[in-house]
C-alpha cells in the first residue's frame, strides 16, 4: 500500500518512463528526465543538511518546469514544498518568512538580489540540477520512513492581522483525494492538463499530484494568457489539451467576449472549476459550445485539501439558477450547522462545516488560529473529533444538492484567491497615514473590492493604488475608493461594517 506520493511517482516512472511529462512553451521533458533533476535536486538539498525533514522549503520560482522539479525534489527529500508567487511584494513575502521559517528558500540567479538582505539560507535553483550520481540509498531511506500524514506542502492564505496563514496538507489527503478524482470521474488514458492555476493554489498542487499518480502531461500555460484569451485558447489547441481546472473569472471573460465561436476545442473532454461562483448565463455558454464536454463545479477551503465537494452537470440550468455545488468528495462528511450548532434541514441554511480526510494539518507555527478553525464536532461529545467550519453559507436544495449562498464573514473569493477584508483594512491602516480608519467591502454582482476611508481629504486614487501595490497582491488591491465624513461604529467601539455596507450601496457607489 503506498503512503505517500513518491512511491506513486515511481510507480508512473516506470510505466511512462517516455511519455511527455512537462511542457512550457517549446520546451519538453519526458518523465524519465523529470525524475533525474528532481532526484538532483534532493540529494542536494541532502548534502546542505541530511537532518532537515518534514520542513517547509520555500520556493520562489515563477511557474515552470523548474518550478514543478523543485516541487517534487522536495518531496523527495523527504520535505514539504511552500511555494511563493513571484510578483508578491516583498513586504507580504517577508511576513510569510517569518512565519513559517522556511529551511531554505529556492530561487534562481535572476532573483538573487530579492534575497541580499534575507536571514534565509538562500540557495539556486541552477547549482540544485547538478548531475549527482550519490546519496540514492540516502532518499530510499527516506522513502522507507515516511507516513501518509507527513507534510506534502504547504499552502498560505489571507490572515486578519496581516501575516497569512500557513495551510498545511499531508500525503494522505492529497492522496485520497487525487484517487477520488481518478474514480469519480472517467479521465481517459492519457490526459493532457491545461495548467493555468498560479502556483500558489491548492488547484496546481492538485495538478502535480495528477502528474505523479496518473502520469498525465502538464502544459504549463503562462498566467499572463489571461489577459489575452484567444491566445490561451490557441496554445490549448496546439497542444491538444482534454482538461482544464480554472477558476470561473477567465472563462466568463470567454464567453463574454464570444471566443468559443472563433477557435474550436476539439480535444476537450473535462471541465473543472472552482473558486469563487460561475454565473449561471457565461456557463450555458461553454456547455451550449461544448456539448460533448463533462463539466465539473468543486468547492472547498485549502484548508480541506483542495475541494471537498463537487457536482457533475447533467441537467439543464436556467441562467438564472445557482450551480449547484453537489456532494462530499470520498471519505468526507458535510454539516450544515446553524447558530446554535444544530443540522440545518433541508431547504435551511447552515455554515459548511468539514470532517474527514481533506482536513489540513491546521496552519504551520499557528497554535491559536489552528485551534479557532478546526474544533471539536460539536454533534459528537463521545470521542474527540475535528471538523473545519468554512465561514461559507449553503443550504441543501429537494435533489439534495448543497448550494453555496455566500460568506458568512469577511473571508471572500475573488479571481480565484482567498482574500481576509480585514487584512485590507489592517493594510490600509498602516500603509496610508492620511486615513483615520477605513472599511473594505466586498460587490458580490460586480466582483469590485471597495475601499472606504476616513480621512480629512479626498484621496488620489492611483496615490492610494501605488502604495497599496508595495505590501499585497495585484489582486488584493480595491477598485473604488470612496469618502467618508465619518465612518459608523457600533457599540463595541467597530466600524459598522454593514451600515457602511448599506449606505454605500444605496447611495448606487
Amino acid at each position: 500500500m503506498k503512503t505517500n506520493m513518491i512511491q506513486y511517482f515511481q510507480e508512473t516512472i516506470s510505466n511512462y518512463a517516455e511519455r511527455i511529462a512537462l511542457v512550457h512553451g517549446e520546451e519538453r521533458i519526458s518523465f524519465q528526465e523529470l525524475d533525474r533533476k528532481c532526484r538532483n535536486f534532493a540529494k542536494a538539498i541532502l548534502e546542505k543538511n541530511v537532518d532537515i525533514i518534514n520542513r517547509p522549503i520555500a520556493i520562489y520560482l515563477p511557474k515552470s518546469i523548474s518550478c514543478i522539479i523543485a516541487d517534487i525534489g522536495t518531496i523527495y527529500s523527504g520535505n514539504a514544498y511552500m511555494n511563493l508567487d513571484v510578483k508578491t511584494p516583498e513586504t507580504r513575502i517577508r511576513n510569510i518568512a517569518e512565519q513559517i521559517k522556511p529551511a531554505y528558500v529556492i530561487t534562481d540567479q535572476s532573483r538573487k538580489a530579492d534575497f541580499l538582505k534575507s536571514d534565509y539560507e538562500v540557495l539556486y535553483i541552477e547549482d540544485l540540477l547538478l548531475e549527482k550520481e550519490e546519496r540514492d540509498t540516502v532518499l530510499l531511506e527516506r522513502l522507507s520512513r515516511a507516513i501518509d500524514t507527513d507534510p506534502l506542502c504547504v499552502i498560505n492564505t489571507s490572515g486578519s492581522t496581516g501575516i497569512p496563514k500557513g495551510v498545511v496538507l499531508n500525503h494522505r489527503s492529497f492522496k485520497d483525494y487525487t484517487e477520488w478524482a481518478i474514480r469519480a470521474v472517467d479521465f481517459g488514458e492519457h490526459v493532457i492538463v491545461g495548467s493555468l492555476s498560479p502556483i500558489v493554489f491548492d488547484h496546481f498542487s492538485f495538478e502535480v499530484c495528477l502528474l505523479m499518480v496518473k502520469g498525465v502531461t502538464l502544459v504549463i500555460l503562462e498566467e499572463s494568457m489571461s489577459a489575452f484569451p484567444i491566445k490561451l485558447l490557441e496554445q490549448m489547441k496546439k497542444e491538444n489539451v482534454t482538461f482544464i481546472f480554472w477558476v470561473p473569472t477567465i472563462m466568463v471573460n470567454i464567453a463574454n467576449m464570444n471566443l468559443l465561436e472563433k477557435i474550436e476545442l476539439p480535444t476537450l473532454k473535462m471541465v473543472w472549476f472552482a473558486g469563487e461562483v460561475f454565473p449561471t448565463r457565461q456557463f450555458n455558454y461553454w456547455r451550449n459550445h461544448l456539448p460533448d464536454v463533462k463539466f465539473v463545479n468543486l468547492y472547498g477551503p485549502a484548508e480541506c485539501t483542495v475541494d471537498c465537494i463537487y457536482y457533475i452537470v447533467e441537467r439543464e440550468l436556467s441562467d438564472d439558477e445557482p450551480i449547484p455545488i453537489g456532494f462530499p468528495c470520498r471519505n468526507t462528511d458535510i454539516l450544515l450547522l446553524k447558530e446554535d450548532n444544530s443540522l440545518a434541514a433541508q431547504g435551511e441554511e447552515g455554515e459548511i462545516c468539514v470532517r474527514g480526510t481533506s482536513l489540513a494539518m491546521g496552519y504551520y507555527r499557528s497554535p491559536e488560529k489552528t485551534a479557532a478553525a478546526f474544533v471539536q464536532n460539536p454533534l459528537n461529545d463521545a470521542y474527540p473529533e475535528l471538523i473545519y467550519r468554512t465561514g461559507d453559507i449553503a443550504y441543501m436544495n429537494d435533489r439534495g444538492e448543497y448550494v453555496f449562498k455566500g460568506r458568512k464573514d469577511t473571508l471572500i473569493k475573488h479571481m480565484g484567491y482567498r482574500i481576509e477584508l480585514s487584512e485590507l483594512e489592517h493594510i490600509a491602516g498602516f500603509a496610508l497615514e492620511e486615513i483615520q480608519n477605513c472599511c473594505v467591502l466586498y460587490h458580490a454582482e460586480t466582483k469590485e473590492i471597495v475601499l472606504v476611508y476616513e480621512s480629512q481629504e479626498e484621496l488620489k486614487p492611483a496615490a492610494v493604488r501605488k502604495e497599496l501595490a508595495q505590501h499585497c497582491p495585484k489582486y488584493m488591491i480595491p477598485v473604488k475608493y470612496i469618502r467618508m465624513e465619518s465612518l459608523p461604529m457600533n457599540t463595541n467601539g467597530k466600524v459598522d461594517r454593514l451600515k457602511v455596507q448599506n449606505l454605500i450601496w444605496e447611495e448606487g457607489r
